[in-house]
C-alpha cells in the first residue's frame, strides 16, 4: 500500500497527457528547477573559488597563528613564559612585530598607514618578499632606515624605490602631555626611504608599509614591547598549537589563528554567500509554481481515476500522496538535472576555463571551488521549494 501512491505518481508524471497545455507546464517546472539547481551550484562555487583566492593572498601577508596580549596594545614577551614556543618542534619560526597606524607624509602628500615593523627573522623570511613589484626587499643599508610599502600607498603618495627623498612617519607621543596651542609639538618623527613596493591584495596594498622594528620602537617609545607574536608552523599543526598555546597562555593572551585575525572578512563573505543562496532559492520558488499550476491542472484531469479509486475503497489520504509525489517528482527531475549540468560546468570550468577574467587579473578565468556542502544545501533547498510546491495544490484533491 505504500508504494501504490508512487506507482501512480510515476505513471501520471510519463503518461500522455489528455491536454498538452499540463505537459508543457510540467516541462517548464522540471526546466526552471534544472537551472535554479544549476545556477546555485556555479555561483556558490565561483563564491568559493574567489573566497579560496582571498584566502591564499592573506596566506603571504598573515602568520598561521598570531599571539596578542587579551588586553592593551603590547606585551613584554617573558622567556619563561614563551621558552616552550620555539621549542616545540611544530614551530618552523617565530618573529616580533611591532604595529600601529601613523601618519605618513611625503612630499606634502599625506595618509595613514599601517605601519609593521619587523625583526630580522621577519625580514628575512617574511613571505611577502615574494610580492615585490618594484625595487628590493631592503630595511637597512648601514645607517639607513629603509621600508617597504603597499602598491595602493605607494602610488598615492607618490612613492617611489628611485627616489632618494626620505619619508616621514608621524605618531603622538605616549609621555608628553597635547599641547593645545600646539598640537603638532606633541608629535613624533622618523624619516627612512622606500626600499620597494609590494602587491598582495587591494586592502593590504592600499594602507601596509613594512619597517624595521627598531624605528617603530623608537617613534612609538618603546624598548622591547611588541604588538604579537608571529608564528609559522609545520603544514597541518596550526590547530593543535593553537590549542597547545591557548592553554599554556592563559587568559591574558589571544592566540588567532589566520580566520580569526580576519575575521570581519571572512564573516562578510560567509553573510555575502548567504544572501546570494536566499536569492536563487526564491527565484527557484518563483519557478516552482509552474509545478503548482500543472498538479492543479492534473488533478482536475485525473478526477474520473480519483473517482474510481474512490468506488474502490481507496482512502482520501492515499489519493493527496498520489498528487503530492507527482509534484514531487516534477520537482526532483529537475533537481537531478540541475545537479549533473552544473557539476559537469564547474567541472569544465575548473579543467578548461570556458570563461575568463575581464581585465588584468591574478588569474586568468574565473575560479571555482566545488564543495559537497553545497551540493548538499542545494539539494535540501530545492527539495523543500518542489514539496511545498507539491503539497498546496495535493490538499485539494
Amino acid at each position: 500500500m505504500t508504494r501504490l501512491p508512487l506507482k501512480f505518481a510515476f505513471r501520471y508524471l510519463f503518461a500522455r497527457k489528455s491536454y498538452n497545455v499540463i505537459n508543457m507546464i510540467s516541462g517548464i517546472g522540471v526546466a526552471g528547477m534544472s537551472i535554479g539547481t544549476a545556477a546555485l551550484i556555479i555561483i556558490l562555487s565561483v563564491f568559493n573559488g574567489f573566497n579560496r583566492l582571498v584566502s591564499d593572498s592573506l596566506a603571504h601577508a598573515k602568520a598561521d597563528l598570531v599571539v596578542r596580549p587579551a588586553t592593551g596594545k603590547v606585551f613584554t614577551p617573558d622567556s619563561a613564559l614563551f621558552s616552550g614556543v620555539l621549542a616545540d618542534e611544530r614551530v618552523v619560526r617565530l618573529s616580533s612585530v611591532l604595529e600601529e597606524q601613523v601618519f605618513v607624509s611625503y612630499e606634502g602628500r599625506q595618509s595613514l598607514a599601517r605601519v609593521r615593523g619587523l625583526d630580522q627573522a621577519a625580514q628575512e623570511e617574511s613571505p611577502l618578499q615574494e610580492h615585490i613589484v618594484d625595487g628590493k626587499w631592503v630595511f637597512q643599508l648601514g645607517e639607513l632606515n629603509y621600508g617597504v610599502a603597499g602598491a595602493g600607498l605607494a602610488y598615492s603618495l607618490g612613492l617611489s624605490p628611485r627616489f632618494i627623498t626620505p619619508l616621514e612617519i608621524f605618531y603622538p607621543s605616549r609621555t608628553k602631555q597635547v599641547n593645545l596651542a600646539n598640537p603638532a609639538a606633541t608629535l613624533r618623527s622618523a624619516k627612512l626611504r622606500l626600499g620597494g613596493v609590494i602587491s598582495v591584495n587591494s586592502d593590504l596594498d592600499a594602507r601596509l608599509m613594512l619597517v624595521p622594528i627598531g624605528l617603530m620602537r623608537e617613534l612609538l617609545e618603546y624598548e622591547t614591547e611588541v604588538s604579537s607574536l608571529d608564528i609559522w608552523t609545520a603544514p597541518g599543526t596550526a590547530d593543535a598549537v593553537q590549542q597547545d598555546l591557548t592553554r599554556s597562555l592563559g587568559p591574558g593572551f589571544r592566540v588567532l589563528d589566520r580566520v580569526q585575525q580576519d575575521e570581519s572578512l571572512f564573516r562578510m563573505m560567509r553573510y555575502e554567500k548567504l544572501a546570494i543562496f536566499l536569492i536563487l532559492i526564491f527565484i527557484v520558488l518563483l519557478v516552482a509554481f509552474n509545478i503548482y499550476s500543472s498538479l492543479r491542472m492534473l488533478v482536475i484531469e485525473k478526477r474520473e481515476d480519483s473517482g474510481t479509486l474512490r468506488a474502490m475503497g481507496a482512502p482520501e489520504a492515499l489519493l493527496r500522496r498520489i498528487f503530492l509525489w507527482e509534484g514531487w517528482l516534477i520537482s526532483l527531475l529537475g533537481t537531478v538535472i540541475g545537479l549533473v549540468l552544473g557539476i559537469t560546468l564547474v567541472w569544465a570550468q575548473q579543467r578548461f576555463g570556458l570563461v575568463s577574467m575581464p581585465g588584468n587579473f591574478i588569474v586568468s578565468a574565473y575560479p571555482v571551488v566545488l564543495k559537497a556542502s553545497d551540493i548538499l544545501w542545494t539539494v535540501l533547498g530545492v527539495s523543500s521549494v518542489g514539496f511545498l510546491m507539491a503539497f498546496l495544490p495535493s490538499r485539494n484533491v
